[in-house]
């Protein structure tokens, strides 16, 4: 196997990262066509953090961060450090340390298909990041590994210069090429659902704003009056649950 750290000179257009850092990422899933989403979901170490930026990309040996400190080298203001391993691993390869030195040279944050570590001092710092796990499990600096070539983290590809769109609800990430669409068909929704929360505001039902009566029928729900046997029925259960409680 070949292992090479690609120098990387394109961007995606920084007016553009701006705007799509606007939106949440379930908006942004949505709107790509329920498409770009890391699954199964990686969590933020920091509930309420945001990060938005281009995507620098490091392919390691599992339990070995030497190509987290190769990458720095490589990373510019405002990027996304993204991180996947050649086999699984949840080690803590990531800490403080390295937070620091990505942090001089003006990283937004982190992605990990693996662990990190020294999670106070990182949310201290405010630095972002987004992981499989949390580990003290150290590592070493011994096996090489690429950066800026194509990685799969949590399920979903990865090119450099791909936007990665991190909150609470997860990580979703939005191809190079695919970019200024994005941005459009995000605000385009964001509008409607602006337009739907005024209507559920204004009392509304999701039933009738939605349409979906006619569907609840042709599904063959029925909306029938509540009688003695209603009532019974839902005696009986009360009465099962407690005694599975005493149970």
């Amino acid at each position: 196997m070949n292992h090479v750290v690609v120098r990387v000179r394109r961007r995606p257009p920084a007016e553009l990262v701006g705007r799509l850092a606007g939106f949440g990422v379930a908006t942004v899933h949505e709107a790509m066509g329920r498409r770009g989403l890391m699954l199964p979901q990686l969590h933020g170490i920091r509930p309420g953090a945001r990060l938005c930026g281009p995507a620098v990309t490091v392919l390691s040996h599992p339990g070995d961060n030497l190509m987290l400190h190769a990458a720095v080298e490589q990373c510019q203001e405002g990027d996304v450090v993204v991180v996947a391993t050649t086999s699984p691993s949840t080690d803590g390869m990531f800490g403080e340390l390295l937070a620091t030195s990505m942090r001089s040279r003006g990283v937004a944050g982190l992605v990990t298909d693996a662990g990190v570590r020294d999670v106070a001092e990182l949310n201290a710092m405010d630095f972002p990041v987004w992981s499989r796990a949390v580990s003290a499990q150290g590592t070493v600096k011994a096996t090489p590994g690429s950066v800026n070539v194509p990685v799969t983290v949590a399920g979903r590809p990865v090119r450099p210069a791909d936007v990665v769109l991190a909150d609470d609800d997860g990580v979703v990430v939005v191809p190079y090429a695919e970019l200024a669409r994005t941005v459009e068909a995000s605000a385009r929704r964001e509008e409607l659902e602006e337009g739907k929360r005024a209507q559920l505001r204004a009392g509304t039902l999701g039933l009738d704003m939605y349409g979906l009566r006619d569907q609840l029928a042709a599904l063959g729900v029925r909306y029938v009056e509540e009688t003695s046997s209603h009532r019974r029925t839902a005696q009986d259960l009360d009465t099962s649950k407690d005694l599975n409680e005493e149970e």
